[in-house]
């Protein structure tokens, strides 16, 4: 199963790239405040960041990775699990899992990709 998690990995092609998440976490595509709606490059930084489901920080690149073994339902267990800690409703869970699944479908593995609030760009494929 094609998943996303947290890399570090082409960190600094940006100029306000940053990388708050640990490393290989999964990650999910966080809201966006009023003062990143407009412009991903606003002053939060939410507009640019993945949002890591374990440590509940923020990064500016993921990458698509294969975990072979890991099925929906602990996809989805896992998700349910980040957003009742973070006080998010977690029924949304599966429809959010889905469209993750989906996403990360688009590409091969090893592929960082980079957000621009509801765009999805790769920046690169590296050996995985």
């Amino acid at each position: 199963m094609k998943l996303l998690v947290a890399t570090s990995v082409t960190q600094g092609s940006r100029g306000n790239d940053f990388s708050y998440c640990v490393d290989g976490e999964l990650v999910w595509i966080g809201l966006v405040c009023s003062e990143d709606q407009a412009d991903p490059d606003g002053g939060c930084g939410c507009g640019r960041a993945f949002s890591g489901m374990n440590s509940h920080r923020a990064g500016t690149t993921a990458m698509v990775v294969d975990r072979p073994g890991f099925t929906e339902a602990d996809y989805v267990e896992a998700i349910r699990s980040s957003l009742d800690q973070q006080g998010f409703p977690a029924d949304i869970a599966g429809e959010l899992a889905a469209s993750l699944l989906r996403l990360a479908a688009h590409y091969p593995a090893g592929t960082v990709v980079e957000r621009r609030l509801d765009d999805i760009f790769p920046r690169a494929v590296v050996p995985y």
